[in-house]
């Protein structure tokens, strides 16, 4: 079948790589795509966000599945577009209806979603412009730090965590009252700080039955250590070594059977993937956040580990066979690290050549902010590359990385030395 994926980052270069290794891919189309996409796929150059384009594309090239990578499209309503369409409908979308991105889409709905199913959660409440200082009294009540969330999507920088008090509240005030976020912080979720150790759980569900995949953690911070400002993500390790079994009951059992069964309950359609960001305290898993698809950088490293053909993985998503698929996982750990550009996640530019790719050995290079032109591939974004590599254990598997970014080189290239440091 000839399937479409939207997105333009490193994790559809991940999905096209895992999609274009199957028998049941006929062609490949990626809007809008990046460098990486070009070389296995077609690239087309729409907005994702532009439905009545996607439709035409979809028509126009017999396109019989779409994949969505990123949550903007999902929380917009790309599967209702399909499902409400006479021409679209028979069409499946890999990803949830705009009920089911609220999960995403709204930091307060996924809250009390999770409330109401008794899901372990930090203890919360929304504010508004209208209710700042009651937003301030609460904080009063709460012990450092504090954590305030947008309630809307804030491109992965909506979430705060200050450590005075003063400053939480002056924070809060520009969030609802300036409006530091725009629209995504007109509501602001305030919760109390868990103290544990993070860790993603990915799941796909046909919305009746579901698959774990594996786990990962990825590193937030620009600097080693942990240090500095929030990215998109700097590397990632698959499996998480401290999840082990009786941990990882615990998450399915308290976390994702009550989620799968939430969504069931409040009959919300889903086919697609849960990203649920947790957190370790004590031994106990946590609810932080719900994402309503795949990390990035996570999928550089989740998207390696499964065996099973994915095609046909997601075929059992869209049919509603899922609980009959055998799934399939590679036992090594895989290892990202994403190479930035110079001054990321603030100013940085764009244009700089790439050199080194040929040089590659043992890694696979993924591409993220990247695109081709005169013939040479060039930086395009902040995250430009994610080098991905297998080992018995994460400290193999980022050293192989580590080797292979060596190889590469552009102006001002910068990469987190010490991705696992703290495992």
């Amino acid at each position: 079948m000839n399937i479409l994926l939207l997105g333009s980052g490193g994790r559809e270069h991940a999905f096209a790589w895992k999609l274009t290794q199957s028998p049941l891919c006929t062609e490949l189309f990626v809007a809008p795509g990046n460098a990486g996409t070009h070389q296995i796929a077609k690239n087309i150059a729409i907005n994702p966000n532009d439905f009545e384009a996607v439709k035409t594309l979809v028509l126009q090239e017999d396109i019989k599945m779409v994949v969505v990578g990123p949550e903007d499209p999902l929380v917009n309503g790309v599967y209702d577009f399909f499902k409400n369409d006479k021409a679209l409908k028979t069409i499946p979308v890999i990803g949830p209806s705009k009920q089911g991105a609220k999960l995403e889409g709204s930091k307060e709905f996924a809250k009390q979603f999770l409330v109401k199913n008794n899901i372990p959660t930090a203890k919360y409440q929304s504010f508004t412009a209208e209710t700042v200082t009651e937003g301030f009294a609460f904080l009063e009540t709460l012990h450092p730090p504090f954590v305030l969330k947008a309630d809307g999507l804030a491109a992965g920088k909506g979430v705060l965590i200050i450590n005075d008090l003063q400053e939480a509240k002056d924070e809060l005030k520009k969030m609802l009252v300036d409006a530091k976020f725009g629209a995504a912080s007109a509501k602001v979720v305030i919760e109390e700080f868990l103290d544990g150790i993070e860790l993603s759980c990915f799941v796909l569900t046909d919305g009746k039955s579901y698959k774990l995949l594996p786990t990962a953690k990825d590193y937030k911070r620009i600097g080693e250590g942990d240090q500095g400002l929030n990215t998109g993500g700097m590397g990632a390790i698959s499996p998480v070594p401290f999840a082990d079994a009786e941990f990882l009951q615990k998450i399915e059992e308290r976390i994702v059977i009550p989620t799968i069964n939430g969504l069931k309950n409040d009959q919300i359609e889903y086919r697609g993937f849960v990203f649920i960001g947790l957190i370790k305290v004590g031994n106990d898993p946590f609810v932080i956040e719900y994402n309503v698809r795949m990390g990035d950088p996570e999928t550089e490293v989740v998207l390696p580990r499964i065996k099973s053909d994915l095609v046909a993985l997601f075929k059992a998503v869209a049919n509603e066979e899922l609980v009959d698929f055998h799934f399939e996982l590679d036992t090594r750990t895989a290892a990202t690290v994403m190479v930035v550009a110079g001054g990321y996640p603030e100013e940085y530019k764009k244009g700089d050549t790439i050199t080194g790719f040929e040089n590659i050995e043992g890694s696979i290079v993924f591409h993220a902010g990247t695109k081709f032109e005169n013939g040479n591939v060039v930086t395009n974004g902040g995250r430009v590359l994610a080098v991905t590599s297998y080992g018995n254990d994460f400290k193999e598997a980022t050293k192989k990385s580590y080797q292979n970014i060596e190889k590469l080189n552009f102006d001002k290239m910068y990469y987190r030395k010490d991705i696992g440091f703290d495992l």
